[in-house]
């Protein structure tokens, strides 16, 4: 498929770290264009960021999703994705992104206060204790009928130290074992083949590519 008559589809994010992954996993299929919210012409609105307001990352995704597809009317693709912990009974899960008592924070400082609120609660325990997994629901939604949902996770454990200068959020800290090194000592390519979200948008490319047989 040619990139004229590539099937675009809206990336429901203001994240640039996100948008710049996702466009990297997926910029891979010449038959996909990946557009930002600037570019589909959706200006940020204050009501967006009420609209992930439930207690899993599924219905998360599929409220995004819904919302700035009602706003561009074409195929949107929309993400939530976060930390489980499980000595934090699963924490910080879906607050992930507003994991830490400061509420106006945003940006580095955010993930920042983030990560050195994480490992304040995880500081008394054994590595073999400090356990968890990414987790990344991605959701396609065309505007019409059920939107599709896309699962991925990728299992770790946390370091107390930060390690490495890619990646962002708690990317530092969560080591992978099969790599014996954290997200963000991964070259990125390397972290998309084994992120969760990388597992989850490939799943929804490898869909779109056997649905529309490009």
């Amino acid at each position: 498929m040619s990139p004229s008559h590539a099937l675009t589809l809206v990336a429901a994010t203001r994240s640039p770290h996100k948008l710049y992954e996702i466009r990297r996993i997926l910029g891979k299929d010449p038959g996909l264009r990946v557009l930002s919210l600037d570019e589909a012409g959706i200006p940020y609105s204050p009501a967006e960021d009420k609209v992930e307001a439930f207690d899993t990352f599924e219905e998360n995704a599929k409220a995004k999703a819904a919302y700035f597809n009602s706003l561009c009317g074409a195929a949107t693709i929309a993400d939530d994705s976060g930390l489980e912990v499980d000595i934090l009974d699963g924490a910080p899960g879906v607050r992930s992104k507003r994991f830490a008592p400061a509420a106006d924070l945003t940006g580095e400082e955010r993930d920042r206060a983030n990560n050195e609120h994480l490992v304040k609660l995880l500081a008394s325990h054994k590595p073999h204790r400090r356990t968890g997994r990414f987790v990344c629901v991605a959701v396609l939604h065309f505007g019409m009928g059920e939107p599709l949902v896309f699962r991925g996770e990728t299992p770790g454990t946390i370091g107390l130290e930060p390690r490495g200068e890619g990646g962002f959020g708690y990317d530092p800290h969560f080591l992978d074992p099969e790599a014996g090194r954290t997200f963000a000592e991964l070259e990125p390519e390397e972290k998309d083949a084994r992120s969760h979200r990388g597992k989850a948008f490939r799943a929804l490319g490898r869909h779109l590519r056997e649905t529309l047989h490009y």
